[in-house]
């Protein structure tokens, strides 16, 4: 079945890094775009960050901008985001999504990772 597990979530200091993993199975991974959501506490879900299914473009939140870095491999069907000079902000559970680029475009979300940020 389709599973999307993140890991590398946890409490980090303010200016500390950490990088976030997600692993997906069921599916081809390489007919699916990425990104990585984050909700905050009695906030909103938003996105964070998106990479296309080859790898070849990504976007980001003006708030991660410069900070944060997703990148996939697609031999190992695994997203990353790397993230460093964390702030308190950043505080949330993040989450993975796999978006398929075919019809019919089927989406997917794994169970989320807490990132606590916080001195």
């Amino acid at each position: 079945q389709v599973q999307l597990v993140e890991s590398g979530g946890g409490l980090v200091q303010p200016g500390g890094s950490l990088r976030l993993s997600c692993a997906a199975s069921g599916f081809t991974f390489s007919n699916y775009a990425m990104r990585w959501y984050r909700q905050p506490s009695g906030k909103e879900r938003e996105l964070v960050a998106s990479i296309t299914s080859a790898g070849g473009s990504t976007n980001y939140a003006d708030s991660v901008k410069g900070r944060f870095t997703i990148s996939r491999d697609n031999a190992k069907n695994t997203v990353y985001l790397q993230m460093n000079s964390l702030k308190p902000e950043d505080t949330a559970v993040y989450f993975c999504n796999a978006r398929g680029i075919y019809l019919p475009r089927n989406d997917y979300w794994g169970q989320g990772t807490q990132v606590t940020v916080s001195s």
